[in-house]
């Protein structure tokens, strides 16, 4: 039991790391690099290809699952390199990193353009780290193919420092900051149970989102067709957008933060940079009045 609260003492007390990580979100100095590199970014003609790094069909983002590539072959690299007689090994795992580094960097770069300013400040030092990472890697690799292996594995160590700083604060923005999380995941188990009245059909025009409370839980209500109301959360899954001020049109409702769809009839994806459905009400007309209950009883 001593040992016990002694660690919860120690958690609960901040720590320098912690406190420099939560410093990093206000350095307003670092936009002078976040709207360039936004504006570069989003730039790019990727079309469909966006969503696809995104990770829409996925249901999650996609970045966390290609950097596995480089970091396990990085990690793996410095394993082998305090091993005996493992140089080739070794350096053909540095050269699969950096591969595998370029498609997990663009996935995160399209990830970190749609975020909130905060998150873009520290995810501008994320990747300053991975970059410097990746720069020291590649002048691993060119070492160790000119012979040089001890200043292949010195650079190769040095490589692996900057991306598990990298690391570091790539966690901060996935869980201190929810960057990529599903913001809408609560729903289901906060809203009240049972019907719930949400006014009568005449306050909804055809195809115009209106916003109502379910309880404490803001909702989006659409009536498409005659008689035909969808309820959906109001919180965009992608950063809590209000859904309810944006377009509805074919059969989707834009969030007017970051331009994610979604599917009215279902909740579903129709473009990123979301990629969790929204929770979707069931609803009922009653007499004229419109109700809903949470998708936990639908």
């Amino acid at each position: 039991m001593k040992l016990t609260r002694t660690i919860l003492e120690s958690a609960s007390r901040r720590t320098p790391v912690g406190d420099t990580l939560d410093r990093i979100d206000q350095q307003r100095w670092l936009d002078n690099a976040v709207g360039p590199l936004r504006g570069a970014v989003r730039g790019l003609p990727l079309g469909d290809t966006r969503d696809l790094l995104h990770g829409v069909w996925l249901g999650h983002p996609l970045h966390p699952t290609l950097v596995q590539v480089p970091i396990g072959a990085w990690s793996s690299a410095a394993v082998l390199d305090l091993l005996p007689g493992q140089r080739r090994a070794a350096t053909v795992l540095v050269a699969v990193g950096l591969a595998g580094a370029v498609p997990a960097a663009l996935a995160g770069w399209v990830d970190w353009a749609e975020q909130h300013e905060r998150q873009m400040r520290v995810g501008v030092v994320h990747a300053a780290a991975n970059a410097t990472g990746a720069v020291l890697y590649a002048a691993s690799l060119a070492a160790r193919l000119r012979g040089r292996s001890f200043r292949g594995r010195m650079l190769g160590f040095a490589g692996l420092a900057a991306v598990s700083a990298g690391g570091v604060l790539g966690g901060h923005l996935a869980f201190r900051q929810a960057a990529g999380a599903n913001h809408a995941e609560d729903v289901p188990h906060v809203a009240e149970p049972g019907w719930h009245s949400l006014g009568q059909l005449g306050e909804f025009p055809l195809g115009r989102a209106e916003r109502r409370m379910l309880g404490e839980v803001p909702v989006l209500v659409v009536q498409e067709t005659a008689g035909v109301v969808r309820v959906l959360a109001d919180r965009c899954s992608h950063l809590s957008g209000p859904l309810s001020e944006g377009k509805v049109a074919d059969g989707c409702v834009e969030c007017p933060w970051h331009g994610s769809r979604f599917r009215l009839a279902d909740g579903g994806v129709a473009a990123g940079p979301a990629t969790a459905p929204q929770p979707v009400f069931e609803t009922k007309v009653v007499g004229d009045r419109v109700q809903a209950r949470p998708p936990a009883e639908a």
